[in-house]
């Protein structure tokens, strides 16, 4: 595991901040993801989103960062993450990922949930609830004075024992100030190496589980990636606290 350089702590101002900011980025994922049904776009999908955001008075993200032209990341079936909205038309029995994130009072929060449209396969199914209780398993090692690979350890251990892969070249990490702040964290690993965990530290967790391979490539638009073998992929993302009385989730 890569060695983090600082890492922020965050004080108890800044964490009601985020603890607001998860509660509002938490309403307008679970609002968007009512939207979906059969025969909507992800650029649909996506004008929902940023509606949504402008309605609870926040700001996107996403949308401009590093030139990225959404406000929401959607990803669909072989798509595993950092899908552009677009024409795409969702069908009964795809998976659909919705990334989102927000900033607050300039502070920042990122979460990300995969569903199914209509009835879906029962191995769809399963790779959704394995992706799902994966990032669990991950948060359970979120505690003060555990190593910061006892994350992906724990959530590497999960999805390949129940015969999935998980996305090796894309990370969660640390958020607060910036989307994207240290410590970078895998979904996959030894145990006990890198970071001690200390209060205050704000992580954002997103194990991305394939059916098949875990190897990925990115299309040619430069930011969606797919999986190698064409086969389907989840994911799902919490921003989570880490305090002394264990983590807290900022954006369930």
């Amino acid at each position: 595991m890569k060695q983090s350089r600082t890492i922020t702590i965050k004080t108890a101002e800044e964490l009601d901040i985020l603890r607001e900011a998860g509660k509002i980025l938490s309403k307008i994922i679970k609002e968007v993801q009512c939207s979906l049904k059969s025969g909507i776009s992800t650029e649909q999908i996506d004008q929902l989103t940023e509606k949504l955001i402008k309605d609870y008075k926040v700001i996107p993200a996403f949308k401009g960062y590093r030139g990225f032209p959404a406000c929401a990341c959607i990803s669909t079936n072989e798509e595993v993450v950092h899908g552009i909205p677009g024409k795409r038309i969702l069908r009964e029995g795809d998976i659909v990922s919705l990334d989102v994130g927000i900033i607050y009072k300039n502070y920042y929060s990122d979460t990300a949930v995969t569903a199914g449209i209509g009835n879906i396969s029962s191995e769809l199914e399963r790779l959704l609830q394995v992706t799902n209780d994966s990032l669990y398993e991950g948060i359970k090692q979120a505690k003060v004075d555990s190593k910061l690979s006892n994350i992906s350890h724990a959530i590497q251990k999960y999805v390949e024992g129940n015969n999935f892969s998980v996305v090796r070249e894309f990370v969660g990490h640390g958020i607060g100030k910036n989307l994207h702040e240290d410590p970078e964290i895998p979904n996959f690993g030894p145990p006990d190496t890198g970071p001690v965990l200390k209060e205050g530290m704000v992580l954002a967790i997103e194990p991305m589980v394939n059916i098949g391979s875990w190897q990925t490539r990115i299309l040619s638009d430069g930011w969606t990636v797919v999986t190698g073998d064409g086969k389907q992929s989840a994911h799902f993302e919490h921003s989570v606290a880490i305090t002394k009385n264990g983590p807290e989730i900022l954006t369930e």
